[in-house]
């Protein structure tokens, strides 16, 4: 214990008069060194400097205001299950009403799912039909607005050469902003030397 100081801790445990294996070599320390036990003898000064402090009682609203500061973790089924007891009525024939509502309602999509499941093609045939008027509209949509950004006989050209004409238009146009922008630069440069 010679070769090195108390450490915090230890120092508490000293000051709280603690007792047992471990604590004789740490008294014995603080009686050989110096050092430790002149800084036992500041902590012993500051827990006595804090025993003779009022005592404040704290005021009404502190656990209040604690408390609003906490964040509790609540877990989603604790979650899940208070929201579903808010929709549970609390008399028991609104209950029971509830609960045959709930039930006629559950037989109802369940004979649909079955009605569904026994009409598979039928359905596939639906989702074709309302997909492919879903891709119509799309490609519509697409080509009006093609027509409009690039005009009828640009848009023609592009529909014809498909990927190499969009290539073309956007090689065109990167190279007419890239163009527009070296002009700018080129301006401001020109600007800024006859200001100066």
């Amino acid at each position: 214990m010679e070769h090195r100081h108390l450490l915090p801790d230890e120092i508490d445990l000293l000051l709280d008069g603690e007792v047992g294996f471990g604590v004789t070599p740490l008294k014995t320390h603080a009686r050989r060194c110096a050092q430790c036990r002149a800084e036992l003898e500041r902590a012993r000064a500051v827990m006595e400097a804090l025993d003779h402090l009022p005592h404040f009682p704290p005021s009404p609203l502190f656990a209040t205001r604690v408390m609003a500061q906490v964040h509790v973790f609540e877990p989603w089924q604790v979650s899940a299950l208070d929201a579903a007891r808010r929709w549970i009525p609390r008399s028991r024939p609104v209950r029971v009403l509830a609960g045959a509502m709930a039930m006629s309602l559950a037989l109802v999509l369940s004979a649909a799912s079955v009605w569904l499941a026994l009409r598979l093609d039928a359905l596939l045939f639906f989702s074709g039909v309302v997909y492919d008027n879903a891709r119509t509209s799309v490609l519509q949509g697409l080509s009006s607005a093609g027509m409009t950004l690039f005009g009828q006989p640009a848009w023609s050209m592009l529909q014809a050469n498909g990927v190499i004409g969009l290539v073309v238009v956007a090689t065109a146009a990167l190279a007419t902003i890239g163009i527009a922008a070296y002009g700018l630069r080129a301006l401001a440069v020109v600007s800024r030397r006859r200001r100066s």
